[in-house]
């Protein structure tokens, strides 16, 4: 090497033109972010644990300000993903925006799926879990009805618990990038097809499916993009501070999956990608028929136009089958990710669900 430290090459490229001095900043910085800067925090919106069920916790956030709508809300997501994609981080946070909006925010951590959950069924969650945890939050907010929020998978499975729990006081539903359809399902309804994919054999050798196996399945419906583009648009804005912060936290959410239960797995690839039995109301849990059309809760239903994993066709779907008199589909013009994380969740998506939950909640 011609200099011996960093220092001398930046009194070097300090004598160049301003492009070059430029371009050389943007690469070091580009270099800095991918080796030695620390992940983010994320999780941060204060909290209490106020249940637990084996793995699961129910969470409970501690809002800057007086709690001031009457109706609160329980977030479920997919089993996949850790809870704090929804609690990113301050400035990022779908729940900090909405506490700090007085709402009464809880969530439903399922925890990380070990080898001894291999076991663990979607119906098990959707019954044994998300039943308990809506009392647990009507009891704790001594309220009389509630709203829940399901994200991605966890809208899919919110669809089946309100579809079998009539008798539940929900007042709304908001679902957000969950798909209901499963007749295209984009590249993964080939993928997926029975005659190719041996499910049965893929969850019998691995147990639980592991995130690897999943986040390569989902960067692979745009490969060039999801491999390539997230480093090509570092090394091109790595000097915008801001958009360094969001490509951060969006990776860590990208890479930072966890296990997906073998048995959920199967019938989450058997009985929706496969037979797509629920919108055609031949699903069936723990012997009881699951109809979309029990649904009568006000329903805000959102999706992205460049969704390629919850496309918004398969999204939209659920407003023909419920049989709620309040009903609206709201496309919001981005990705599957960047509903929730990003400029476009700050500035459309929050603000959405927090005036729409409070036009509802009166």
């Amino acid at each position: 090497m011609i200099y011996s430290s960093w220092k001398e090459v930046d009194n070097w490229v300090d004598k160049m033109p301003d492009e070059y001095k430029s371009s050389y900043n943007r690469l070091k910085r580009f270099s800095e972010v991918l080796t030695t800067e620390p992940e983010p925090l994320v999780g941060q919106t204060p909290k209490e644990v106020i249940w637990t069920k084996n793995k699961s916790k129910l969470y409970r956030y501690q809002p800057a300000i007086k709690k001031t709508n009457k109706v609160p809300i329980l977030m479920v997501y997919a089993l996949i993903n850790k809870p704090y994609i929804l609690d990113l981080s301050p400035g990022n946070s779908l729940i900090e925006h909405l506490t700090n909006q007085g709402h009464d925010v809880y969530l439903l951590d399922w925890g990380t799926a070990g080898y001894e959950d291999r076991h663990m069924k979607l119906e098990d969650y959707i019954m044994d879990y998300i039943p308990r945890a809506t009392k647990k939050v009507l009891q704790t907010s001594n309220a009389k009805e509630l709203s829940v929020l399901g994200y991605c998978m966890g809208g899919t499975m919110t669809s089946i618990f309100a579809a079998l729990h009539p008798e539940l006081p929900i007042r709304n539903l908001i679902f957000m990038t969950s798909p209901f359809d499963f007749s295209d399902a984009g590249h993964y309804t080939n993928w997926l097809d029975k005659r190719y994919f041996n499910l049965d054999k893929l969850v019998d050798t691995m147990g639980n499916i592991s995130p690897e196996f999943i986040d390569f399945g989902n960067k692979l419906l745009n490969p060039i993009q999801n491999f390539y583009g997230p480093y090509v648009s570092l090394a091109e804005r790595a000097d915008n501070e801001n958009f360094v912060e969001g490509w951060k936290l969006m990776q860590k959410w990208l890479k930072d999956g966890i296990p997906f239960p073998g048995e959920s797995y199967r019938q989450w690839i058997g009985e929706f990608y496969q037979e797509n039995k629920l919108i055609n109301d031949e699903l069936y849990v723990r012997g009881r028929q699951v109809k979309l059309s029990e649904i009568k809760a006000n329903v805000l239903n959102i999706a992205a136009s460049r969704d390629n994993i919850a496309l918004p066709h398969q999204v939209e779907a659920l407003n023909d089958k419920i049989s709620s008199k309040n009903k609206t589909f709201h496309l919001l013009e981005t990705g599957h990710v960047s509903v929730t994380v990003g400029r476009t969740a700050i500035n459309e998506t929050y603000p959405l669900i927090d005036e729409w939950l409070v036009e509802h909640s009166k």
